[in-house]
């Protein structure tokens, strides 16, 4: 019996050659972790435990084979915080709510994010979820907060210089087009943080652009399905301005800023010991009074935090003196939103609506010329209000006749 024993031992403590460790010495370690972690259905989270320890076994060899230090010796980094999630653990719990994706599917993205991390110097990544396509779908990586990559800033475009061409007798219109809304700096509003999209786990990871509140206004306003292609055009009206790129990023940002919820709390509180929570029955009330919104609203106009259209800069004061003499234009209203754990979004990308889509009617025709008296068509008159108004004439005249020969007779007085 102790003979077999021993062989049964002998054969667990056979060394792999290709990660140098052996299946005893393994084991050993996974049964510790239960042990000191205890987590609860151990069984059912227990290959992910172990491809846990044996990945981070790899990257330790991988370490030490590669960073000889003075001596000849291996230098031994030490522990740090991993930029990716628990992936596997929080797949368990995604299934006991009967959403996320197949393990085998969700371990291919644990991947596909690890691949990502070891690409690109980020310190913390996400699956933030997975957008439906026609043709191909979408994985979308998030970046975590605080760590937004700078992207290049846009030049000026500066206005063409007229100057020395033909002069131009033609009229010319007083209409301008109305203010640009500027998009959102980096770590602020909807680009307070970076995305990543690839349409197949192991496939290279686009940066996705920062949004525009143009993209997000006209994404509110169109309803279109994903090809699966990020440099497909946009066909819709009003027309977007930009491509599946861009259309995906707003629809991303609206995304992010409409599902995430959380239990009401203030912005600043002090501890109460007293203090009672929550009851489940008045949580999952369907009203949802006792949740709000996780993310910043997003405003009408495509922003987080509300942009004055008609503010001046210091430079536009000259050039505002000088069109005193035009219609003042009306100071907008600021606009305001709605007060203000882990989550994942699979889906089409697209707002429920109950009613079918109807896109917005087109804008209004502009006026050819201004609606002032002078240019208003009038009824005709009748012929009784014609014979009043020249009655009216002649007596007019006749009283200005008299006081004519008025004043002549006082001149001739004098």
């Amino acid at each position: 019996m102790q003979e077999e024993i021993d062989k049964a031992k002998a054969f667990l403590l056979k060394t792999s050659s290709a990660s140098n460790k052996n299946l005893y010495d393994h084991l050993g370690e996974v049964l510790s972790k239960i042990l000191d972690e205890r987590p609860k259905h151990c069984v059912d989270i227990f290959e992910d435990i172990s491809k846990g320890i044996k990945g981070k076994t790899e990257g330790t060899q991988e370490v030490q084979k590669d960073g000889d230090g003075e001596g000849g010796e291996p230098e031994v980094e030490e522990d740090v915080e991993t930029p990716l999630p628990d992936l596997m653990n929080l797949v368990f719990f995604f299934e006991q709510a009967g959403i996320g994706l197949s393990r085998e599917e969700m371990f291919r993205v644990f991947l596909a994010l690890k691949q990502l991390v070891d690409s690109k110097p980020l310190q913390m990544v996400r699956f933030w979820g997975k957008v439906f396509g026609i043709e191909c779908n979408y994985y979308i990586a998030e970046q975590g907060e605080g760590e937004t990559e700078e992207q290049p800033k846009e030049e000026d475009k500066g206005e063409e210089d007229e100057e020395g061409g033909e002069e131009d007798d033609a009229p010319k219109s007083d209409w301008k087009p109305p203010p640009v809304i500027p998009k959102e700096e980096n770590r602020t509003g909807t680009n307070k943080r970076t995305f990543f999209a690839t349409t197949e786990p192991g496939k290279p990871w686009v940066k996705l652009p920062p949004v525009t509140p143009a993209q997000i206004v006209a994404a509110r306003c169109i309803k279109k399905f994903f090809t699966g292609r990020l440099d497909a055009p946009i066909t819709s009206y009003p027309p977007f301005p930009g491509n599946e790129l861009n259309y995906l990023r707003a629809q991303i940002a609206r995304i992010s800023a409409g599902t995430h919820i959380s239990p009401s709390v203030r912005d600043s509180y002090m501890i109460n010991i007293d203090y009672e929570g929550i009851s489940l029955r008045e949580l999952a009330d369907p009203a949802l009074h006792n949740w709000v919104h996780h993310m910043q609203h997003i405003l009408p106009q495509g922003r987080c935090v509300w942009h004055n259209p008609v503010e001046k800069a210091e430079d536009d004061f000259e050039e505002e003196e000088e069109e005193e003499e035009k219609e003042d234009v009306e100071e907008p209203k600021p606009e305001s939103g709605p007060q203000k754990f882990e989550n994942i979004y699979i889906g089409w990308g697209h707002k429920f609506d109950a009613d079918n889509y109807t896109p917005p009617p087109p804008p209004a025709l502009m006026e050819e010329y201004p609606v002032v008296p002078q240019v208003t068509e009038v009824d005709d008159p009748t012929a009784e209000e014609e014979q009043a108004l020249k009655r009216a004439q002649q007596e007019a005249m006749e009283a200005a006749e008299e006081m004519d020969d008025v004043d002549d007779d006082e001149e001739d007085d004098d």
